[in-house]
């Protein structure tokens, strides 16, 4: 499919600044109507807590990883919408839960559902991408340089099988919920259509996002994939961020924490395999995608032990999520900067 031209920006360096940062504050507005919206009505129809965090919440937050990967593929860059969703990933395993444990004056309490399920089930989810992407280079190789394969639509319907089934599951914890919340109100069609314009504005701010970071590519030279690792990755998971921060100052842990795993599980097994299934066909190269996928698990784990320990992340065990993320942005600059080679391809 031929790439098409995104929101006109200036090829000026400040100038493509200054529009990130606008198109963030868009994202931030869209994904907070957004997020508003679909905790009312998840509220309405009496979802439990998990259910809330990892399904309504977490598909609402993660709105815009989907339209980054939409967006970009649009534009013939679907590895700059692949490196968003990675490190939007890493982002909210390390950065979300660290700065919601630090916010909350008792830690971020779970229990034995986020870590045995959630967690659990996202680690499965990373591995089923991992999988979708060397089928891809052992089944439909690009040739050239590189472990480089196309992943086509029966193969992206690999992780989209499986969140049907996380779905499935989810569906049978709602079935053996009593809610305490009476199901009625008013204004549930309001409630709707803010929810449609939060969808709306993080559309437009991503396109215009991704344009700019287009032309900081070309003025810096910053590699597709980095340059969503790290800015892209940064500004889409903004909405994240607030949503978890603002569950743990309240108190609300396991929203808190459903939300992240919910949201990366969203991210792997829907936006990436999403983005495939409009367009037909996407490039990966598996040589760039292996060694970040590996940093993922790592911060996964680190996560799912910390959270074990007691069954509440503390402070400390936060600020040791917060250093850990510093490492990793530490890391992807030196790849960036040809000081480190431990990403072939880029």
């Amino acid at each position: 499919m031929r790439a098409v031209v995104l929101a006109p920006v200036p090829e000026s360096t400040p100038v493509a600044v200054v529009v990130i940062l606008l198109a963030t504050g868009v994202i931030w507005i869209g994904s907070g109507w957004l997020e508003s919206a679909a905790e009312r009505l998840a509220a309405y129809y009496g979802l439990p807590a998990v259910v809330q965090g990892s399904v309504v919440v977490a598909v609402g937050s993660s709105f815009p990883e989907l339209a980054s990967v939409v967006v970009t593929a649009l534009a013939g860059s679907f590895s700059m919408g692949v490196g968003a969703i990675v490190g939007s990933a890493v982002f909210n395993v390390l950065v979300i839960p660290g700065l919601s444990g630090v916010v909350s004056k008792a830690g971020v309490g779970a229990d034995r559902a986020i870590v045995y399920k959630e967690a659990q089930f996202y680690m499965i989810a990373v591995s089923a991408l991992v999988i979708t992407f060397a089928l891809a280079v052992i089944y439909f190789p690009t040739g050239g340089e590189g472990l480089n394969g196309q992943i086509t639509r029966p193969l992206a319907l690999i992780p989209l099988v499986l969140y049907g089934l996380y779905l499935f599951i989810q569906w049978q914890d709602v079935s053996d919920y009593d809610s305490e919340t009476p199901v009625g109100g008013t204004g549930v069609g309001r409630t709707w259509g803010v929810l449609a314009l939060g969808l709306g504005a993080i559309l437009v701010g991503v396109e215009f996002l991704v344009a700019s970071v287009g032309t900081l590519n070309a003025a810096f030279g910053i590699p597709e994939f980095l340059a969503g690792v790290t800015i892209i990755a940064a500004a889409t998971s903004l909405p994240d961020a607030l949503v978890s921060i603002r569950a743990a100052r309240d108190g609300r842990g396991l929203t808190s924490l459903g939300n992240v795993l919910g949201s990366n599980t969203f991210d792997l097994l829907v936006a990436i395999p999403v983005g495939v299934m409009i367009f037909g066909s996407a490039t990966v190269s598996f040589a760039v995608a292996a060694p970040m996928f590996g940093v993922l698990t790592a911060a996964t784990v680190l996560l799912f032990t910390l959270l074990r320990t007691d069954l509440t992340l503390t402070a400390p065990e936060s600020y040791v999520l917060l250093v850990a993320y510093g490492v990793f942005v530490v890391w992807v600059v030196a790849e960036t900067l040809g000081l480190s080679s431990l990403i072939v391809g880029v």
